[in-house]
C-alpha cells in the first residue's frame, strides 16, 4: 500500500485537516527499508507514457483549433543540452542539469547533474493536474489521484475539470487562468463531483506551456492562520535589528515560532559557494549546528538555480513514496514537464537520503536572495513528519522575502561600521606618517600601526633592505622569499589572495600564518612592499556541540552525515584564509597612494634643496647674522634707551614733582608705565624667538621636583593673594626640556592665581586621567603624558579658547588682574608643541578653567 493511501472509505480520508502538525495518516510499516531510494526506476516513466500516449495525443490542437493525434514517434530521442558551467548563481543562471541522465540511476557521482526540475513525479500529500493551455484538458495527472479522491489517473487524462468541479468553480478557475504566470495563485474549492465532496486548496500557476493545478486537502472550516499582531512583532524586531547576526537570529526565531519545526537555521553562502550556519533556533535537547560549515557540493548548482526561481521548497515527510505523473513524458517536448515552480515537485533521492542520515523527517527551505543572487537559505528541520498548511508556508515566504529585501541595508550598516574604523585608522596613521622625519616609522612606531587598519594576523614593512614585522608573521627569511616571488611574478601594484599556495607551492610552509596575503608595492624596481597576512582559516573553525561520527560505506553506498560533510569542508579550505573584502583592498590602495605622495614630496624637496643648496646656505648665514643683530639691538640698543627714559622719568618725579602741577606729575607717571610695558614686550619677543630657535635639552626629569621649584618661587605671591595650591598624586619622571617645562608650569600656575576674583583662590595640578584628549588627538596613554592646571577663577568664554593662545591677545584691559603682556600662553603653547604635544583649555565663564598640556613619551 502506498505511504499516503487513505482508508478504504475515500471520502473520509480525503478531507483530513493538514494545518501545521504531525502527519497522522499512513502506517510505519509502509516505509521502504532505510537507505533505499523511494523514486521509481526511470523505465517506469516510459511504461506509463506508452500506456497513456494515445489519450494525450488526442488533445493536441491543430492550427484551426481542432484536435488530432501527434505524428511524433514514440521513439523520439530526448535532447541532451550542454551542461552550463559557471561559478556564481544568479537569476540568469540556467538549470545545472543533464537531461541525458533522465534514464540513469541517480548516484553520488552524477547527482550534481541530476535534472531535478523534471522528476516526473510528485510528493503524495497532494495531487497534481496539468492542463493544456488552450483546450483546458488534463494532459498529466499524478498517479495518487486514486488514493486521494478515488479516481484513477488514467481516467482523468483527456478529461476536463468537470470531473471534479461544478461549472461555477470551473469558471472561477478559468478566470484566474487568463492572467496566470509562474507566480502561484490560491483558490479554495469543494470537489462536488468527488465522493465525500472533500475540500481542497488549489494552487495554480502557468509554466512550460501548461496550466498547473496542485491540490492540497484541507478542512472546509479550518481557521485562518494569519496573525497580524504576531506579524507586526516579527517585522518590528527585524526592522530594529542593528547587525546582520541579530537580524538572522530574529528571522529564524520567527519562522520556528510560526511553524513549530524542531530546528530552524540560517545558512549563509561564502564566495566559494560553501556554507555556514550563522543563526539557529532549536529545541533545547538538540545538538547545535551553529557555526558549522558545509562544502559547496552539499547543494548542487542545479538546486541553487532552482532556489533562485522557486523561493520555498517543502517536504512534509522525507520517507514518502513518489507518485509518478501519468503520463510521465509530455507529448510535445518528449520529456517530463518542467516542475520548477510546482509546490508538490518530488525531490532528489540523494537529498532525501542526506536528510534521513541527519535524522530529519520533515523539512522546509526558504531562499534568501539579494541583488538577484542566492545569499543563503532558511532551513527548517523536524524529527517527525510535519505537514505545514499552505497559508503558513506563504506567511513564512513573506518573512523570507522581507528578510531578503532588508538584508542589504543591514549588511551596509555592518560594513559601514567596519569601513568607518578603517577610515579613522587611516587618518590617524597618515597623521603619524606626516609627523615623522622618517615616514616609515610612522607606520609602526606608534599606535595606530599598519596592523590596526584592517582585520589581519600580522603585517610586514619591507623597505630599503630592512624588514619590520608586526603581529604574527612568517620569519624574515620567508618574507624575503615572498617579496622575491612578488617581484618576479606580480606586475600589479596591489596583489591579494586568500590562498597563496594556489599561486606558489612554496607557500605551504607559511600557510599557518599567511595563507592570505595582501601586498602593495612601494616601488617598481625594488623589493619595497607592505604586506598584510591572514592565517589559515581552518585553524579558527570549531565543531559546535557534540562531535558526531562520520558514517561510512554501507552496502557499497556512501552515507552522508553532518560531521562527514564538515570534514569535507575542512579539506576544501586547506591553506585558505578568510577572503579580503573590497573595502580592505581599497584601503591598501589608498595607503600605497598616500605613501607614494609622501615619497614624491620628499624626493621633490630633496631635489629642490640640492639645486639651491648654495643659495640657501647664503640666505641662512645672512638670516643668522640678522637674528644675532636683532637680539643685540633688542637687548642693548633698544632696552638701554628705554631704561634711560624710565630712570630719568623717576628722577624727574623724585626731584621736581613739587614744582609741577598735578597734570605734569600724571604725565610723568604715564611715561614710566609705558616704558616698563615696552621693556616687557621686548623681553617677551626675545623669549618667544629663543623658543623657536634653540634646540630642546631633553633629559630625564622628575616633574615633582620641577613643580616644587615653581611653587617655592611663587610662594610669596600665594601668601599675598591667599591662594592654595594642591598637587594630586605623584607626578612621573619623563624625558623633556626641564627649563622649558618649568616655564610652562610657572605660566599656567601664575595665570590661575592672577585671573581669580574669589576671596579664597584654589589651584590644583597633576597628571590627567586617560580620557583627556587634545583637539588634534594627542593624549593617548601609550604615546603621551597629559598634565593639567585647574583653578576656581573667572573662567573663559568658549569663543575665546583659541584666541588666548595668540601672541599679545588679551581678554582684559592692561590695568585688570595684574597686567601682563599677553604673550605668556603663546610662549607656553610653543614650548609644549616643541615637545610634540598641544596645550588646550576647558572652561566657561564664572566656573574656573582647566588647562591641559600633552608631552610626547617618545622624545
Amino acid at each position: 500500500m502506498p505511504r499516503y493511501a487513505p482508508p478504504a472509505h475515500v471520502a473520509a480520508g480525503a478531507g483530513r485537516h493538514v494545518r501545521a502538525g504531525r502527519l497522522d495518516f499512513g502506517r510505519p510499516g509502509d516505509h521502504a527499508p532505510t537507505g533505499q531510494s523511494r523514486h521509481r526506476h526511470p523505465h517506469v516513466f516510459y511504461g506509463l507514457w506508452r500506456t497513456h500516449r494515445p489519450d494525450v495525443e488526442e488533445l493536441l490542437p491543430t492550427p484551426d483549433g481542432s484536435r488530432q493525434r501527434s505524428q511524433s514517434s514514440g521513439n523520439r530521442a530526448v535532447r541532451h543540452p550542454d551542461v552550463s558551467k559557471t561559478t556564481r548563481v544568479d537569476r540568469s543562471t540556467v538549470i545545472y542539469s543533464d537531461e541525458s541522465l533522465l534514464n540513469a540511476p541517480v548516484t553520488l557521482t552524477n547527482c550534481d547533474r541530476e535534472p531535478i526540475h523534471i522528476p516526473g513525479s510528485v510528493q503524495p500529500y497532494g495531487f497534481l493536474l496539468c492542463l493544456h493551455e488552450e483546450t483546458k484538458r488534463i494532459v498529466h495527472a499524478s498517479q495518487n489521484t486514486q488514493a486521494l479522491i478515488g479516481i484513477p489517473a488514467q481516467e482523468l487524462i483527456g478529461a476536463g475539470l468537470d470531473r471534479l468541479l461544478n461549472p461555477v468553480q470551473i469558471a472561477e478557475i478559468e478566470r484566474l487562468c487568463d492572467s496566470l504566470t509562474e507566480v502561484t495563485k490560491l483558490q479554495g474549492a469543494r470537489l462536488d463531483l468527488v465522493p465525500g465532496q472533500p475540500f481542497y486548496k488549489i494552487i495554480l500557476h502557468r509554466y512550460d506551456q501548461l496550466l498547473w493545478l496542485e491540490f492540497e486537502p484541507v478542512e472546509e472550516n479550518s481557521a485562518s492562520v494569519f496573525d497580524l499582531p504576531s506579524l507586526n512583532v516579527a517585522l518590528g524586531q527585524m526592522l530594529g535589528a542593528t547587525s546582520v547576526p541579530e537580524f538572522c537570529q530574529y528571522a529564524v526565531d520567527q519562522i520556528r515560532e510560526i511553524t513549530g519545526f524542531d530546528r530552524v537555521v540560517m545558512y549563509r553562502f561564502a564566495e566559494d559557494a560553501s556554507g555556514e550556519v550563522v543563526a539557529e533556533a532549536k529545541r533545547a535537547d538538540l545538538d547545535p549546528f551553529m557555526g558549522l560549515h558545509y562544502p559547496a557540493t552539499d547543494i548542487p548548482q542545479q538546486a541553487r538555480a532552482m532556489y533562485l526561481k522557486n523561493w520555498l521548497r517543502f517536504i512534509p515527510d522525507v520517507s514518502y513514496v513518489p507518485a509518478p505523473l501519468v503520463p510521465v513524458l509530455n507529448p510535445v517536448s518528449n520529456r517530463p514537464p518542467d516542475m520548477t515552480y510546482a509546490v508538490l515537485r518530488s525531490v532528489s533521492p540523494i537529498h532525501l537520503e542526506y536528510l534521513r542520515n541527519m535524522g530529519v523527517a520533515a523539512t522546509m527551505t526558504i531562499s534568501v536572495i539579494v541583488d538577484g543572487k542566492l545569499w543563503g537559505m532558511m532551513t527548517c528541520h523536524h524529527l517527525t513528519p510535519r505537514l505545514v498548511s499552505y497559508e503558513l508556508r506563504e506567511l513564512c515566504l513573506f518573512i523570507g522575502k522581507t528578510f531578503s529585501a532588508l538584508l542589504k541595508t543591514k549588511q551596509q550598516h555592518d560594513d559601514y561600521a567596519y569601513q568607518l574604523h578603517i577610515r579613522e585608522t587611516q587618518v590617524r596613521l597618515f597623521e603619524m606618517v606626516s609627523r615623522q622625519p622618517n615616514f616609515i616609522e610612522g607606520l609602526y612606531r606608534r599606535s595606530p600601526t599598519l596592523l590596526d587598519v584592517m582585520e589581519c594576523g600580522g603585517a610586514a614593512i619591507c623597505f630599503e633592505n630592512e624588514i619590520i614585522t608586526l603581529g604574527t608573521t612568517p620569519t624574515k627569511t620567508q618574507i624575503e622569499e615572498l617579496t622575491a616571488w612578488l617581484r618576479e611574478n606580480v606586475k600589479l601594484d596591489v596583489f591579494y589572495t586568500d590562498s597563496y599556495v594556489r599561486h606558489n607551492p612554496a607557500g605551504l610552509a607559511i600557510r599557518g600564518t599567511s595563507s592570505g596575503v595582501l601586498a602593495i608595492s612601494l616601488s617598481q624596481d625594488s623589493s619595497d612592499y607592505i604586506i598584510w597576512f591572514r592565517p589559515e582559516q581552518i585553524q579558527t573553525v570549531t565543531w559546535a556541540g557534540k562531535t558526531q561520527k562520520a558514517e561510512v560505506l554501507q552496502d557499497g553506498q556512501l552515507h552522508l552525515s553532518p560531521r562527514q560533510s564538515f570534514e569535507a569542508w575542512k579539506q576544501l579550505v586547506d591553506s585558505t584564509s578568510a577572503p579580503w573584502k573590497p573595502m580592505e583592498i581599497e584601503a591598501a590602495q589608498e595607503i600605497r597612494l598616500h605613501l607614494s605622495d609622501v615619497r614624491l614630496k620628499i624626493f621633490n624637496e630633496l631635489q629642490a634643496r640640492a639645486a639651491s643648496l648654495s643659495r640657501l646656505n647664503t640666505e641662512l648665514s645672512r638670516s643668522n647674522d640678522e637674528l644675532d643683530s636683532f637680539a643685540y639691538v633688542a637687548s642693548h640698543d633698544l632696552k638701554e634707551p628705554l631704561r634711560g627714559i624710565h630712570n630719568y622719568s623717576i628722577f624727574l618725579l623724585e626731584d621736581y614733582a613739587d614744582q609741577l602741577d598735578a597734570d605734569g606729575v600724571s604725565k610723568l607717571q604715564t611715561l614710566v608705565r609705558l616704558s616698563q610695558r615696552m621693556e616687557a614686550l621686548i623681553e617677551s619677543l626675545l623669549q618667544l624667538s629663543r623658543v623657536g630657535r634653540q634646540e630642546l635639552q631633553v633629559v630625564e626629569t622628575n616633574v615633582n621636583e620641577v613643580v616644587e621649584e615653581v611653587l617655592d618661587m611663587l610662594q610669596p605671591r600665594f601668601e599675598q593673594t591667599q591662594t592654595t595650591v594642591t598637587v594630586t598624586g605623584t607626578l612621573p619622571t619623563i624625558r623633556c626640556d626641564r627649563v622649558r617645562i618649568r616655564e610652562v608650569f610657572n605660566n599656567l600656575v601664575t595665570n590661575a592665581m592672577r585671573y581669580n576674583d574669589k576671596p579664597e583662590r584654589t589651584v590644583t595640578l597633576g597628571l590627567a586621567s586617560n580620557g583627556a584628549l587634545g583637539p588634534r588627538g594627542t593624549g593617548r596613554p601609550e604615546d603621551f603624558y597629559v598634565f593639567y592646571v585647574q583653578d576656581n577663577g573667572i573662567g573663559i568664554d568658549p569663543k575665546h579658547h583659541e584666541t588666548i593662545f595668540k601672541i599679545f591677545k588679551r581678554l582684559h584691559t592692561q590695568d585688570k588682574y595684574g597686567g601682563g603682556t599677553g604673550a605668556g600662553l603663546a610662549i607656553a603653547k610653543k614650548m609644549v608643541e616643541r615637545h610634540e604635544g598641544e596645550l588646550w583649555v576647558e572652561s566657561t565663564p564664572g566656573n574656573g578653567a582647566t588647562f591641559y598640556f600633552s608631552l610626547s613619551k617618545h622624545l
